[in-house]
């Protein structure tokens, strides 16, 4: 997990390959989209989560005079928390199943 801060009206280009996997959510100010032809898509304000992936969207921008944060969440960088506890063996009564 990691997070992106885009001082204001600061812009950031979207590279496919990199975007691909990551599911993202503004957690500060507002992040509009920039769009492939230039064109500008939505604003995304806080709390708001979005893909890249498919979209079209060639960057992200911070329309505010704000520090905007997004944070980026990707598969790759999931923690995984297991039980700390042994988990309890059956006794072996000798029968079969």
């Amino acid at each position: 997990m990691s997070t992106l801060a885009l001082r204001g009206g600061a812009r950031v280009a979207v590279t496919a390959a990199e975007w691909h996997h990551a599911f993202c959510v503004v957690t500060r100010g507002r992040i509009q989209l920039e769009l492939r032809d230039g064109e500008p898509g939505p604003v995304l304000r806080r709390d708001a989560g979005f893909y890249l992936r498919g979209t079209g969207v060639r960057a992200l921008h911070n329309p505010g005079r704000r520090t905007a944060r997004v944070r980026i969440l990707t598969p790759g960088a999931r923690t995984v928390t297991y039980p700390s506890t042994p988990v309890r063996q059956l006794p072996n009564d000798g029968g079969t199943t």
